[in-house]
């Protein structure tokens, strides 16, 4: 699969800036779903969900932005930026959450596959996990991603 130049250079950055990284983290959302094979187009964010640390860390090395977002009632995060040096912005969720029906559940994956790119490794979830994601958050665009992997 060849990713288109933006993209590449995007992902290359996020290598380099999360090479400090403690914890595991991990691409998510349409730009996961795009390295898994399936068109995804228009992509307008690179979402990085990482820990609390690495999220604050990150931010603070590439002079990302700290955001408080306006309140949800699918998701939270204990830190939220936006990269916007990168060719495609890049969201950071750090101690991301989705509410279900036991109250705030914290995201994680059981997979994370390494992929090489120019300056280092970025990371996604396996494609069950990236299924159960997209399915877990409901709304209409992570289906209609669902519905393109499952393609």
């Amino acid at each position: 699969m060849a990713i288109p130049e933006p993209l590449a250079i995007t992902l290359a950055m996020i290598a380099q800036g999360a090479r400090a990284a403690e914890d595991d983290w991990w691409i998510i959302g349409s730009a996961a779903v795009a390295l898994h094979g399936a068109f995804v187009t228009p992509l307008k964010d690179v979402d990085v969900m990482m820990s609390y640390r690495d999220a604050e860390r990150f931010l603070t090395d590439v002079n990302g932005d700290r955001i408080v977002p306006e309140p949800s009632a699918l998701f939270q995060s204990d830190i939220f930026g936006v990269w916007t040096a990168p060719p495609i912005p890049v969201e950071i969720f750090g101690g991301f959450r989705l509410a279900c029906n036991e109250g705030w559940q914290s995201i994680g994956f059981t997979t994370r596959l390494a992929m090489a790119v120019d300056g280092g490794q970025i990371y996604i979830p396996g494609i069950d996990d990236l299924r159960g994601l997209l399915r877990s958050f409901g709304r209409p665009k992570d289906l209609e991603r669902l519905r393109l992997i499952e393609a």
